[in-house]
């Protein structure tokens, strides 16, 4: 009995062994062509905001996002980077710069509104406690020992100027 024999009872076997086998094989293609997908284009959206798009398009996709318009320092940065093409590395290093600019205006935004943000909670304290606490006591230890340390310099350098002024012999 040849191997064929033994396993022609489940249904494709050796589908792969002759092409003649496979009904898909000379068109087949992984990952398939999208070139046959029918679908109609959504009407373009209205643009009542600056949207930021690549180099390498001539236009608008027809839905983007308005949620997050750019402004401040970090939107003039943005504005910046998307003057360069997409496969330039200043592009994306300026947006990565941005996205931090854009944090530190957002926490100064909440304290201009009265609003003191609880960066325990929002970096995920609770969860970092409960699944690495090891890592979180290593991070405790290294934000107390810079704060000591900070406190430390601050404090010399006001005492410094606390002491009268000895002339030197």
């Amino acid at each position: 009995m040849t191997t064929e024999e033994k396993f022609e009872h489940i249904q494709g076997w050796g589908s792969d062994l002759a092409h003649e086998n496979r009904p898909a094989y000379p068109k087949e293609r992984h990952p398939p062509r999208l070139e046959n997908v029918h679908w109609d284009h959504p009407e373009q959206q209205v643009q009542t905001i600056e949207v930021f798009h690549s180099t390498e398009r001539p236009g608008l996709t027809p839905v983007f996002g308005t949620s997050a318009p750019p402004s401040g320092i970090s939107g003039s940065i943005r504005r910046a980077a998307y003057k360069f093409s997409e496969n330039d590395v200043r592009h994306w290093l300026m947006l990565l710069f941005a996205d931090r600019v854009n944090m530190f205006e957002g926490i100064a935004d909440d304290l201009a509104h009265g609003h003191i943000p609880n960066f325990f909670a929002e970096m995920g304290g609770k969860a970092e406690l409960a699944h690495n606490r090891e890592g979180a006591l290593r991070k405790a230890l290294v934000v107390a020992s810079v704060a000591g340390v900070t406190w430390l310099v601050l404090h010399k350098r006001r005492n410094a100027y606390r002491q009268p002024y000895r002339a030197r012999r």
